[in-house]
């Protein structure tokens, strides 16, 4: 990549920031998606490419994941756009560049009587009182229970879950904030787990540099999972935020009441979770609808 190239990307990250107000993880992702196009076009320099030349990046990211495709034409599209408006190219030429629809996976998820065996697992321990089987479950029940993000999860305050309040305050992505319920199971668990930490520690799950990690999260979900006799790969915290929104729509939970619980920006990203219950949605069909009472003619 040319200098006068990264001299271009860097003022239009400034931009990004400033006026955009874009988050630190967006900007990386723009910084990274325009340095592989410049790197890809070389020797030609990205500030002047050509609408062919940008179409020919398509066979060089051919193995690439389409969402991974789809951002670096977004990053592209906006880049340009930066540089027609600063008056530094009369046109952009990745206003034509193909997008690539967006392929969401199916979430994989867990039957209810797993995590009920994960809750089994972890409850017969934490009945003794050991800290780290308290830890545990106070972890799952807010996992389960509340369908946290792991990094929502691993970095709640010390105080985040009050006595005698349903829900906590959580700044998501994008720093939408929202409310979560607290089941009076979690807040039950999370109170007996409360109780063995140091008076002076900042955070609900501290670890010794911190709180604890992602990492360390994903870990002890693991280690649950073998417990309950669970395969151990078919768990992760992002699983178990998926029951939670699985079940809640099995149990007659309306989208867009998911869609806040979760916090996400778009119902597109909740409607997901509508295939692992079409069988309830046909037999609600064929009981309510009116023409379906009324019988054949």
């Amino acid at each position: 990549m040319t200098a006068g190239d990264a001299a271009l990307i860097d003022r239009f990250l400034d931009m990004m920031a400033s006026e955009a107000g874009a988050a630190r993880n967006t900007l990386a992702a723009y910084a990274n998606d325009l340095r592989a196009a410049a790197a890809d076009l070389a020797p030609a320099r990205l500030e002047q490419a050509s609408a062919e030349d940008l179409a020919g990046l398509a066979p060089k990211w051919r193995a690439l994941a389409g969402a991974t495709v789809g951002r670096r034409m977004a990053a592209l599209r906006r880049f340009f756009d930066f540089l027609q408006d600063e008056g530094i190219r009369p046109d952009n030429p990745a206003a034509r560049l193909a997008r690539p629809r967006p392929q969401r996976p199916l979430p994989r998820i867990l039957e209810r009587d797993e995590v009920e065996r994960m809750f089994a697992a972890v409850s017969e321990r934490a009945a003794s009182g050991e800290p780290r089987a308290l830890r545990n479950l106070a972890l799952l029940e807010l996992l389960y229970g509340s369908g946290l993000r792991a990094s929502e999860l691993v970095s709640l305050a010390r105080h985040a879950v009050r006595p005698g309040q349903p829900f906590l305050m959580l700044r998501g992505k994008g720093g939408r904030e929202r409310l979560v319920p607290v089941s009076s199971r979690a807040a039950e668990a999370v109170a007996a787990w409360a109780a063995t930490l140091a008076g002076d520690a900042r955070f609900l799950f501290p670890s010794r540099t911190g709180h604890l990690s992602r990492v360390r999260l994903f870990q002890i979900l693991r280690a649950i999972a073998a417990e309950a006799g669970i395969a151990p790969e078919r768990v992760s915290p992002h699983v178990l935020r998926h029951a939670f929104a699985t079940h809640l729509l099995a149990g007659g939970a309306d989208l867009r009441a998911l869609q806040t619980l979760l916090g996400h920006a778009d119902i597109a990203t909740t409607q997901i979770y509508t295939h692992v219950d079409s069988e309830r949605l046909v037999k609600l069909v064929n009981e309510r609808h009116p023409l379906a009472r009324a019988g054949p003619r």
